[in-house]
């Protein structure tokens, strides 16, 4: 299993590395008041996937913040001792939170 990831990574980079070099002409990217940006196309690509990735981020922060300040207000639940065996499944934690955001989606 490790050489079939280590195979898929290997193609994965071969591939991407083809694009880029099937893709060195000129691109201009033009901006408001007009300025205007020339870089390779794939240099172009490459910011618009980053650019990407940090508005994706930022869009998620808003969230991730409203979480993390509510679960470190939440007191820690006291642990009390069981008689269960260990193979028991644990009872679900409650939250005020609705069942489809408990699980992440």
């Amino acid at each position: 299993m490790k050489y079939l990831l280590w195979l898929l990574k290997a193609a994965i980079f071969f591939t991407l590395f083809a694009f880029a070099l099937n893709n060195q002409h000129d691109a201009t990217v033009y901006f408001f008041f007009g300025t205007s940006w020339r870089a390779p196309l794939v240099l172009v690509v490459l910011a618009a996937f980053a650019g990407g990735l940090v508005v994706g981020a930022l869009g998620m922060l808003p969230g991730w913040w409203k979480h993390r300040s509510a679960a470190a207000q939440r007191p820690a639940a006291p642990v009390a001792p069981t008689t269960a065996s260990p193979a028991a499944p644990p009872a679900p934690a409650t939250t005020d939170l609705p069942a489809v955001r408990q699980h992440g989606l």
